[in-house]
């Protein structure tokens, strides 16, 4: 307990390195306290060592699996290495273990396990650009070596040696490859143009599923959330608003029209929000 208390004083003084030198011996005392663990790994992440974190966080969630901190900064750790898939399972893990163990962290959970599902959706979208780049460049070469085929075609036919641009011939093939080629480029382009729009704002996605809402209502507070979302929390959890933890029951939901409206008219001016 004496170097956790320690560890404790030298992180308040951002004395990271030297906290985690605490924590490394309170662990060697206690190696299945899930806490000094868990404290070693918020140094990490605080020194941005995120492999050291996610060591350590899973160290600690072996010895307590309902650690809030343990899956929150597990997540955060994975969030930086890119790893969405797993940040995601771990945030959304941390945000249900808040809820049933009613311990208040904010919006700071969900805020990131928000950067976590736009992460991974940011990722796929490269993955979906880079795609689109090799599809392009593929026809616009395929078109490129059909036109050298068709003007070599022309010569060997017409028995022309030079390869003269001039030639009415070769110039009309070439203007044809030409108008085919700005065709595809410009297609290829608006597809682009109509990417960069592709993200959701939040006001439009639920605080509990971080989802587009289908059938928004509101609470007294002023909160709105998705009704399945919000249903399920009051009866598996307990009759609170989970943001603002005020009591909540289920006859005080009110269809939240406003929004509902605004969703339909989103979603029908983009259409890619399903896979969302």
């Amino acid at each position: 307990m004496q170097f956790k208390l320690e560890g404790n004083r030298l992180f308040s003084l951002k004395k990271y390195d030297e906290a985690i030198k605490q924590y490394t011996k309170a662990i060697s005392k206690s190696a299945s306290n899930s806490v000094f663990y868990i404290n070693r790994a918020l140094c990490n992440l605080k020194l941005q060592r995120w492999n050291d974190v996610v060591s350590d966080c899973k160290t600690g969630l072996e010895n307590d699996a309902q650690s809030i901190k343990g899956h929150f900064f597990l997540g955060q750790a994975y969030v930086e290495l890119e790893m969405y898939d797993e940040a995601i399972i771990n945030l959304s893990r941390a945000n249900d273990l808040a809820q049933q163990q009613k311990q208040n962290f904010g919006d700071e959970v969900a805020s990131m396990l928000r950067i976590a599902k736009r992460g991974k959706w940011q990722k796929m979208e490269k993955e979906r650009i880079k795609q689109e780049i090799g599809l392009q460049t593929y026809l616009n070469n395929l078109m490129t070596k059909e036109r050298d085929q068709e003007i070599q075609g022309l010569k060997d036919k017409c028995d022309i040696i030079s390869s003269d641009e001039t030639n009415p011939e070769i110039s009309k093939i070439n203007d044809k490859y030409q108008t085919r080629m700005d065709e595809l480029n410009n297609l290829f382009a608006q597809v682009d143009d109509r990417r960069k729009t592709r993200e959701v704002p939040d006001y439009l996605c639920g605080k509990i599923s971080f989802e587009i809402m289908k059938d928004p209502v509101i609470t007294p507070s002023g909160i709105t959330y998705d009704r399945k979302d919000i249903e399920e929390h009051l009866q598996r959890v307990g009759h609170f608003d989970p943001v603002t933890r005020h009591e909540l029951k289920l006859n005080q939901l009110i269809p939240n029209l406003a929004m509902r409206d605004v969703i339909s008219n989103y979603i029908e001016d983009n259409g890619w929000v399903e896979d969302y």
